[in-house]
């Protein structure tokens, strides 16, 4: 068997693919005592090190739902001690986050060690949903509503975003439906329309919901909910 070295430490739940081009470009992986390059290949019978600490394939598939605190940080290679999202769950084996919720927000972000379905999940392209509930500073009308879901530039990006679904729900609460996943997207609509996110919370990936789950607590996805996932990726 040959796999490349990105697959290979997506595979082991160290971390996705794209995390691990950036460890590659840190120099902190080696194949047995060679230093790893970006396209090298793992074969049978070699071992990988990743800051030193030998990494092996793992053979169950994990998929957690997490309901993550404000101050949680969405980060693999930059530890933050108990702040770091992995730490925090303190979860046996090794996992990853599925992309990133902002250190200012909270609820739903998966964990896992599948690197296929984090990478499928991530690719924007496909336009799966995620869906949240936001609280603003200032009481909100159909004119925000409007440009909203209407599609913004956002001049810090230089990126105008898609159409999207927005729901009022409150005098200064909404939901919104995005279908991809701009650095502070959210943030950054709000502040070019004027307004500040108060609270921003993450109820919904595709078909799995955050429901009542407590707050820094986690949960293993049903089998349903794993079914119905692979079919929509």
């Amino acid at each position: 068997m040959e796999i490349r070295i990105n697959k290979y430490l997506s595979e082991a739940g160290v971390c996705s693919r794209r995390e691990a081009d950036r460890l590659l470009q840190q120099g902190r992986v080696r194949i047995d005592d060679e230093l790893a390059q970006m396209g090298s290949k793992v074969t049978d019978g070699q071992t990988v090190y990743v800051d030193g600490c030998a990494i092996a394939l793992e053979e169950e598939d994990i998929l957690l739902v997490f309901n993550k605190p404000v101050g949680i940080v969405c980060t693999t290679t930059d530890k933050q001690g108990k702040n770091n999202i992995v730490d925090y769950i303190g979860y046996p084996k090794r996992i990853y986050p599925i992309g990133r919720l902002d250190k200012d927000s909270n609820g739903l972000i998966l964990m896992t060690n599948n690197g296929e379905i984090s990478d499928k999940i991530l690719r924007s392209v496909n336009g799966h949903e995620k869906e949240y509930v936001v609280t603003v500073n200032k009481d909100i009308d159909t004119t925000f509503i409007k440009k909203m879901s209407g599609g913004l530039y956002l001049k810090e990006l230089e990126r105008t975003t898609k159409p999207c679904k927005v729901y009022k729900e409150g005098k200064r609460t909404f939901r919104i439906v995005l279908t991809q996943g701009l650095n502070r997207q959210i943030r950054r609509m709000c502040e070019t329309l004027g307004y500040r996110v108060m609270k921003l919370e993450r109820i919904r990936i595709m078909n799995i919901l955050l429901g009542d789950l407590p707050e820094g607590s986690y949960r293993d996805v049903t089998p349903q909910e794993y079914e119905d996932l692979k079919k929509q990726l």
